[in-house]
Parts: C-alpha cells; sequence; structure tokens
C-alpha cells in the first residue's frame, strides 16, 4: 500500500490508475471501516482510503483533541483489507490557509444530529468537497451508520453535478447489535453492557411502524423515556423519510427510517434503522 502525505504526490501517483473507488475515514479504525473497503473493491479497480481528523466537523465542546489516533495501526489494517492508496495529510497540507470557502447544505444541517452539533455538517461536506476535488474518485463509500451525513452528501454529490455515485455500506455490528464506532471505546464496562438496548429499541419502533402504527410522537417518546431512565441522556429519537429526513407527513408513505443519538457516560452513540414497505391503514 502506497502513502501518501501531499497532494501532489497523491495526483501523481492516482495518474496511472483508473476506477477509483475513494473512502474516507478519520482513522482510529474498526471492522466497519474495513467493510467499507472491501465494499470500495467491488465498485472500483483501485481502492483509495483518507484519514484526517478534520477540525472544521467538530464543535467547541466536542472531543477533537481527545478523538483516537492510531495511524500505525489503521495502516496494518489498511493494507491487509488491500487498500492500494491512503491519503493522510496533515491539516497544513489540507488546510494551508485558513478555509474561507464552505459548503453550506440546506436547513436538514441544523436538524436531528446538526441541531446539537453545530457546524458539523458543514465541515463534514467542506472536507468532503475537497477530498473529492484531490482524488477525484469514480465511487465514494460511506457508512448508513452516520444516515445524516449519508443523506447530506449524496444530495450535494447529485446537486453540484458531481461525477461520483455515492454507495452506502451497511452498519457493520457487534454480536449483541452494538453498532461499531470509533466512540465505543470511551465506554466502560457496565456502559458497554447497556450499550445495546438503543438498537433493541429502535427495532421495537421499525417493527411497530411496519405492523401499522403510526403514532410516531408516542414511540419517539417512549423510546426517549426508557432510555434516560435508564442513565443514558438523549438528544433524539426520531422516525423520518429515508429521502430527505423530513416528518413523513403520509399516513402511507413508506421508506422510512428511524435514528437516534443518546449519549452513555462520556460516549455520543448514533444508530438508525431503516423502515421499508410499511403498512398503511
Amino acid at each position: 500500500m502506497q502513502i501518501h502525505s501531499s497532494i501532489r504526490d497523491l495526483r501523481s501517483a492516482l495518474r496511472q490508475h483508473q476506477r477509483i473507488a475513494f473512502v474516507p475515514t478519520m482513522g482510529n479504525l474498526h471492522a466497519g471501516h474495513i467493510a467499507l473497503m472491501y465494499e470500495a473493491r467491488s465498485h472500483g479497480a483501485t481502492v483509495v482510503a483518507s484519514i484526517f481528523v478534520n477540525r472544521l466537523q467538530f464543535g467547541p465542546n466536542d472531543d477533537f483533541d481527545r478523538y483516537p489516533r492510531t495511524f500505525q495501526a489503521d495502516c496494518d489494517l489498511l493494507a491487509a483489507a488491500g487498500v492500494d492508496l491512503l491519503f493522510a495529510p496533515t491539516e497544513a497540507e489540507l488546510y494551508p490557509e485558513p478555509q474561507q470557502y464552505h459548503v453550506e447544505p440546506p436547513g436538514i444541517q441544523h436538524q436531528l444530529d446538526g441541531e446539537f452539533r453545530p457546524g458539523h455538517f458543514r465541515g463534514v461536506a467542506t472536507v468532503v468537497l475537497k477530498l473529492f476535488n484531490i482524488v477525484q474518485p469514480q465511487v465514494a463509500i460511506f457508512g448508513k451508520k452516520d444516515y445524516q451525513q449519508l443523506m447530506v452528501l449524496r444530495n450535494m454529490t447529485r446537486q453540484l453535478a458531481l461525477p461520483i455515485d455515492i454507495v452506502g455500506g451497511e452498519t457493520i455490528r457487534a454480536d449483541d447489535g452494538l453498532a461499531l464506532s470509533s466512540r465505543n471505546a470511551y465506554l466502560s464496562a457496565s456502559e458497554r453492557a447497556e450499550a445495546p438496548r438503543l438498537h433493541r429499541l429502535l427495532q421495537r419502533i421499525s417493527t411497530a411502524v411496519r405492523a401499522g402504527e403510526r403514532d410516531f410522537t408516542r414511540l419517539e417518546r417512549e423510546a426517549t423515556d426508557e432510555l434516560d431512565r435508564n442513565g443514558w441522556k438523549t438528544d433524539y429519537v426520531a422516525v423520518r423519510r429515508q429521502s430527505d429526513l423530513q416528518v413523513p407527513l403520509d399516513a402511507a408513505e413508506q421508506s422510512l427510517v428511524v435514528l437516534a443519538a443518546s449519549r452513555l457516560g462520556t460516549a455520543r452513540l448514533i444508530d438508525n434503522v431503516e423502515i421499508v414497505a410499511v403498512k398503511g391503514h
């Protein structure tokens, strides 16, 4: 696996490669990330990954400084997964001057996760567009665990007419259902035992909606109450449309998703479950 830290060197190396599939990451990789690398291989002749902890998407109360950085272990995992090239720029390389041009997503950036992380999706969209311009892939892979991020980037790519196919990789879970995440490392042993409750509650909501339940507000409130009774501090539980993450207005609407974000100790966990082919009354 080639490793490049400069934009110029990476571009030079990529000139000889065809059909690039790109997986951006912030490092501290786990099996969920590696599954995205294998997914990328099925879409491209050349797999490029990036590791960059992007300051722009962290708020003042976020964990930028303590976000785990495990570069050598990450490189070993990527090489074992058959990644061809890794782009690992420094902050000075990617932002040689203050970033004054930004991608401004629509109103959804202020809802759900965006309500609790102001500026987050602006920072994500800006860095991803910059990485797209550097790597110039034909395909880019993003995990469905960050469902709102996937939707924002998919719609950005479509509206800006970028010649890139955005592919959503399925969420990889532990045996007890907990979605794999770099931030799971923040969980204590007792918190780790409690953490799968989040996914169980989302599955319960999905089952109820598929069976015809349409009082989404009640389902959301009951799930939030159960989490908070068990030591969580919940930001949101929400049933939304998959396409734009707006509140479903039609009782017979299909292709929904239930999303949640809640804090357990110092870890903020997010998860979602897609709901398809729901039954109308």
